[in-house]
């Protein structure tokens, strides 16, 4: 499944690097994002290097969800697609 990576996890005044936001193509609601927390999610860099994460939680009540990378993305994967396995 596709998504697009829609921003990093982030409050007011915070922003926390190792996780993104994203939003699941053909998720529309919360019970659609559930069924997706624990999948993994491959992002692949200009250089054909791949970066993991998991899905973790479910963010906001429109299908989107939170991702957790081991290291985090860099400022270019905003807007990009990551593959849900």
């Amino acid at each position: 499944m596709e998504a697009v990576i829609v921003n990093y996890r982030r409050g007011r005044n915070t922003q926390t690097n190792n996780q993104m936001v994203l939003q699941p193509k053909g998720a529309k609601a919360k019970a659609d994002a559930q069924k997706l927390i624990g999948k993994t999610v491959e992002w692949t860099t200009s250089a054909g290097n791949k970066m993991t994460g998991t899905v973790t939680r479910v963010h906001g009540g429109n299908g989107a969800v939170v991702a957790r990378f081991e290291k985090g993305l860099p400022g270019q994967a905003i807007g990009t697609k990551a593959k849900i396995v």
